[in-house]
């Protein structure tokens, strides 16, 4: 029934339900498994102000590289684990609602996994869900999982 999957993993618990779910759909049909982590890229200088003073958020991007690494690799060795046999990593800084699409379409794949509500924040609220531009943009199919 599948031939390629793509799930959007952010950490968030609904991502965790999303690549599980993603895994066993993939472990039946013998699908490519794409994992997609988004790290949402500062497009501009962006300070914290601690205090009086205020510190770059660019000092700690390299944390933020690690801890997405580490996310991907995981999600990685998860699928593995439970049985999928063709895994690929995508790591892609963006906007998540236009990567995710992008990346679908780019490695042409029959369905996107995504959780329903991931850690999103106040721009999430703002500007809809992820998952909401995705099930309303997207190309092909789309699951979202709850």
């Amino acid at each position: 029934m599948y031939n390629s999957l793509l799930v959007a993993i952010d950490g968030s618990e609904e991502g965790k339900k999303a690549l599980d779910l993603a895994c066993r759909l993939a472990r039946e049909d013998d699908a490519q498994l794409h994992l997609l982590h988004v790290p949402e890229a500062l497009h501009y200088p962006t300070t914290l102000v601690w205090g009086i003073g205020a510190v770059p958020i660019h000092e700690n991007t390299e944390e933020l590289d690690v801890a997405a690494q580490k996310l991907i690799k995981r999600a990685e060795s998860e699928a593995r684990d439970y049985g999928v046999m063709q895994v690929q990593t995508h790591l892609v800084k963006g906007d998540p609602a236009r990567t995710i699409l992008s990346q679908a379409e780019l490695l042409k794949v029959d369905t996107i996994v995504i959780g329903s509500r991931g850690l999103g924040n106040l721009t999430g609220l703002m500007m809809g869900s992820v998952s909401h531009k995705i099930t309303n943009s997207a190309k092909c199919g789309v699951i979202v999982v709850r």
